[in-house]
């Protein structure tokens, strides 16, 4: 069976449109400092066409600002790459130039790295001879792999939340980003929808298995009291919507099965496949029987 595409420029697009000001202030402070943050306005996608490789590009993000004490306009336009290649420097100069072409602004570029592979990225891209250099052409750069997410977690700052997904861990460090990405959550405070927002980027990119998931919430039941409580209602919040989005699942196979019952068939059996689910992550049978609404008895004969 093939993984479903991950879109990840819609992905980051997102993101980075919801926390504009807060990624240029993590990683760009300079930058954050000049850029007037009251004057921001997000311009409609760009489509360019390479006439010599056959292809189209549209630009992730395009930001219109303003200089503090300035009057005139700016961009700051973001591209996102999650693959290697080795004519990126390139693409990026034909981006600007064509920007440029069209808006007549100065403009800042930056270019987001976030492939699972750590590599050396260049960050400027040149024309020149013996005797002259005709272009040297510069952009900011952000490549995730290569950072320390230990390094993030102490920033109040819902980017680094939905980023240490993408940083710098091992295979043996996954449940401890995860538990510190929950941490991040509970301190930030952040309206449902923004909150479900970092939640959904980081699990599309750390997805822990059941194993995983119940060493978690152990290492969570032995947080300091009032912490671990908060956490603990978060992983519980979600793991409800997981129920609910497993239960409407279940009732759409019903109806497309043709089923008699098909509605009341599909809630049942949705209900069975989250239990079995919350069984292999650890969660009590109480838990289980509070969320769900099956009786314990039932979830009991699952558990064997």
């Amino acid at each position: 069976m093939t993984k479903p595409r991950i879109d990840h420029d819609r992905l980051f697009k997102e993101l980075l449109s919801t926390f504009f000001e807060e990624f240029l202030l993590l990683f760009f402070p300079d930058v954050y400092e000049h850029i007037d943050v009251r004057h921001l306005s997000f311009l409609s996608e760009e489509l360019f066409t390479d006439v010599t490789a056959g292809e189209k590009h549209r630009v992730d993000l395009l930001v219109e600002t303003k200089m503090k004490g300035e009057e005139g306009l700016i961009i700051v336009h973001v591209e996102h790459q999650s693959y290697a290649q080795q004519t990126f420097p390139e693409r990026m100069f034909l981006y600007f130039s064509r920007l440029f072409q069209k808006y007549r602004r100065r403009i800042v570029p930056i270019a987001i790295f976030s492939y699972d592979e750590s590599r050396d990225e260049p960050s400027s891209w040149r024309i020149q001879f013996p005797f002259l250099t005709v272009l040297d052409f510069r952009y900011l750069t952000v490549e995730l792999r290569k950072l320390p997410w230990r390094a993030y977690i102490r920033h109040d700052n819902p980017v680094a939340a939905a980023l240490i997904s993408k940083m710098g861990y091992n295979k043996e460090e996954k449940v401890e980003v995860k538990k510190e990405f929950l941490r991040m959550l509970v301190r930030l405070e952040l309206d449902e929808a923004k909150q479900r927002l970092l939640f959904g980027f980081f699990e599309t990119y750390l997805l822990l298995s059941a194993e995983e998931e119940a060493k978690l919430r152990n290492e969570v039941s032995q947080m300091e009291t009032k912490e671990a409580k908060q956490v603990m209602e978060l992983i519980i919040s979600y793991e409800q919507r997981g129920m609910e989005k497993g239960i409407e699942k279940g009732i759409e196979q019903g109806i497309k099965q043709g089923m008699k019952q098909g509605r009341q068939q599909g809630i049942e059996e949705g209900k069975l496949e989250v239990v079995k689910r919350m069984l292999a992550k650890g969660y009590d049978v109480d838990t289980i029987h509070e969320l769900t609404g099956l009786p314990a008895e039932k979830i009991e004969q699952l558990k064997k």
